[in-house]
């Protein structure tokens, strides 16, 4: 039996009455976990999910986030997970790409998400935040339904710089063998441990690092709906928070919240940090306030997520993403795919248990990405001579906001559908707390007239918020190589831009 969620039978049959899920003043145990997920997995079944048939879900981190994601899963189903921003164009796409078979959604956030489905022609499930109840009303499975290995658990959405998003294919073996790995090797976490769940749930580093890892050894898992670092330090200290996952601009927020060192974090044993680099000075300053170790570690949607980490009883190396975890190789490659020189800078490749099975209905793409058995990452980095990995950069133009992938391509699609837009280049720009911030330039075509905020507003109502560009200005043309391709590392920022 390969299936994902016998994790969460076999931990349930043992922790019955262990509390598994909080949010604020609301709880599940293991045993109500089990029993409401089965429930789910039953109503799924009465609607005419097969296994292998799609589910999307667009839930923030809400108790009916893991209900659902696991009762799916225990219906043999194939979870879509999508972030609760989005809009009603980009929710279409989704579940028009997967073939969904229903979309399940929040109630104060369903709207874009039924409008989508309305359009596509498939049912959408609207449920509360405690328990999906309206999701509940058939009878329950008694077992979760067999998979392969090889079968797919999760289709996590992810962009080029060109073309529309791809579904990384992520497999039952993908998930189960990373979190394992997680929860035994990097996190250590136990059924005493309890696990900090403020990481997005429908984006793979939360999913298997907060989510999977807590299921699969009984650890109790405390969500936040929306991060925010004041409510985070207070929760920490309510519930005796022991293990951290988070990305750099939540450890930011949290260091320079008005609460910090007001808040009893004692209990913090680990601090995990992923999704874009970590500044050195952050991870100091927030280890000296706090008494707590930070471990770094690097992944993708493509590698389930984790592939390297900074190993809890090996030296750390500050500013390093570490050394492959176990079951996985990590080199450096040039163009042509020849290793590089130890200390030379070279694209990431990585081979393993960990890596997708592709990206869905797109055999093109995958086999551009794993052309020889090795992932191609897009992210530049060099080895020292102890083996540990350090990232230079990244190969594609993809943008790190706040822990959230943006890319350019998608904002420049949307840019474009504007009647006076010519040509639109989309890059980022530092900024001190979320890392960087999404820009624009954009040409407008001859005798067009088209103001910069009127263009700023017609791509926030195109694109998820964390998407649209906050800094925008208008150019003559934008920079081309010599094919006539628009050159996005050559597009000048205006001065004063992005300084206040």
């Amino acid at each position: 039996m390969t299936n994902l969620a016998q994790n969460l039978l076999d931990t349930a049959a043992q922790h019955a009455d262990r509390p598994a899920l909080k949010m604020d003043d609301v709880g599940l145990t293991y045993g109500r976990f089990r029993d409401a997920a089965l429930r789910v997995a039953g109503a799924l079944r009465a609607r005419g999910v097969s296994p292998g048939d799609r589910v999307g879900m667009v839930l923030p981190n809400v108790l009916s986030f893991p209900v659902v994601f696991y009762g799916a899963l225990l219906a043999g189903a194939t979870v879509v997970p999508m972030n609760p921003l989005l809009k009603a164009r980009e929710v279409e796409y989704y579940l028009r790409d997967s073939g969904a078979r229903l979309v399940v959604a929040l109630d104060s956030s369903a709207a874009p998400v039924t409008e989508a489905a309305g359009t596509v022609g498939v049912d959408a499930v609207v449920v509360g935040p405690a328990l999906p109840e309206e999701l509940m009303d058939a009878e329950p499975l008694d077992a979760a339904v067999e998979r392969a290995d090889d079968d797919l658990a999760v289709i996590l959405y992810t962009s080029g710089t060109t073309g529309q998003p791809k579904g990384a294919e992520l497999t039952h073996a993908n998930l189960a063998g990373n979190c394992r790995t997680t929860a035994e090797t990097l996190a250590e976490n136990t059924a005493d441990d309890v696990i900090m769940g403020c990481l997005p749930l429908f984006h793979v580093f939360g999913l298997t690092c907060g989510l999977n890892a807590a299921v699969l050894k009984g650890s109790l898992l405390t969500l936040i709906p929306r991060f925010d670092g004041t409510k985070a330090l207070s929760v920490i200290a309510r519930d005796r928070v022991t293990i951290f996952d988070g990305v750099p601009t939540m450890f930011s927020a949290m260091l320079h919240s008005p609460a910090a060192g007001t808040q009893d974090v004692s209990s913090l044993r680990l601090c995990v940090s992923g999704g874009s680099a970590m500044p050195v000075e952050v991870m100091r300053s927030f280890e000296e306030a706090f008494g707590c170790t930070i471990l770094e570690g690097y992944g993708l949607s493509e590698t389930s997520p984790v592939a390297s980490f900074n190993h809890p009883h090996a030296e750390r190396k500050p500013g390093s993403i570490g050394t492959p975890i176990a079951g996985v190789e990590m080199r450096l490659v040039d163009d042509e795919g020849r290793d590089v020189p130890t200390g030379e800078v070279g694209e990431i490749a990585i081979r393993g248990a960990n890596v997708m099975r592709g990206y869905w209905g797109k055999p093109e793409e995958t086999a551009k990405a794993i052309p020889d058995g090795w992932f191609r990452t897009g992210d530049l980095a060099r080895q020292d001579e102890d083996g540990y990995f350090f990232i230079v950069d990244r190969k594609k133009e993809m943008i790190i906001r706040g822990g959230y992938n943006v890319y350019p391509r998608e904002i420049e699609e949307a840019l474009y559908e504007h009647p006076a837009v010519a040509e639109a280049a989309c890059i980022g720009i530092p900024h001190p707390e979320l890392g960087e911030e999404v820009a624009a330039a954009v040409a407008l075509k001859p005798g067009a007239t088209a103001g910069v905020d009127e263009l700023r507003d017609w791509a926030r109502e195109r694109v998820a918020a964390y998407k649209y560009p906050r800094h925008l200005w208008l150019v003559d043309a934008l920079p081309k190589g010599p094919t006539g391709k628009i050159l996005r590392r050559a597009v000048e920022v205006p001065e004063g831009v992005g300084q206040q």
